[in-house]
């Protein structure tokens, strides 16, 4: 990456429900506490985010949301959607781009593939199948399940959409923890 002075950039693509992930929590012994939820709701956010690094630079994330309520009843990410992803990346970044990414079926459309033939700033990896530890965004989005959806039930989807956007922002302005996240995958070494 740094013959080619290009930002390493891993992407992953992550659910969340309306209904909260549970961890622990403290509380006086003998009173469990409940959470009461009016009903359970299918609606569910799709979120893409982007980790990137490079060397003498503060790590970034770039994400995108997609609410399952979408004009053309598609639930999840289009091939479309990553190719806007990507090129708003490349804007912010302001430079060329290695990609890796896992071996999801989007990712591998014709029309995914002549895009990134077409760009001579876009470098593209696969990861391995089943190979979650080696991607950093994976810890990113432990971080935000045992922080911001943790043990919250959510009014509403906008509430969850709210809840998730503020939890990734917030992880935006700490760097420390995406290299964190990075350094988790054994993909580079901790600093001394």
């Amino acid at each position: 990456m740094a013959a080619l002075d290009a930002w390493l950039v891993f992407e992953d693509e992550a659910g969340f429900s309306m209904t909260p992930p549970t961890t622990r929590i403290w509380s006086r012994r003998g009173h469990t506490p409940v959470i009461r939820v009016r009903g359970r709701s299918r609606r569910r956010l799709s979120v893409a985010a982007l980790a990137c690094y490079k060397s003498g630079e503060p790590s970034r994330l770039i994400y995108r949301p997609c609410p399952d309520a979408r004009p053309d009843g598609r639930k999840s990410f289009s091939w479309k959607d990553y190719r806007d992803l990507i090129q708003t990346a490349h804007q912010q970044l302001g430079g060329p781009i290695v990609l890796v990414w896992d071996n999801l079926n989007t990712h591998l459309t014709a029309g995914m593939r002549r895009y990134i033939a077409d760009r001579d700033w876009l470098t593209v990896f696969q990861l391995p199948p089943y190979a979650p530890d080696l991607n950093p965004v994976e810890g990113i989005w432990s971080v935000l399940r045992r922080t911001t959806t943790a043990n919250r039930a959510f009014a509403d989807p906008d509430d969850l959409i709210t809840a998730v956007r503020r939890g990734l922002r917030q992880l935006q302005y700490r760097p420390g923890v995406l290299d964190g996240c990075l350094t988790g995958t054994r993909l580079r070494r901790q600093p001394p």
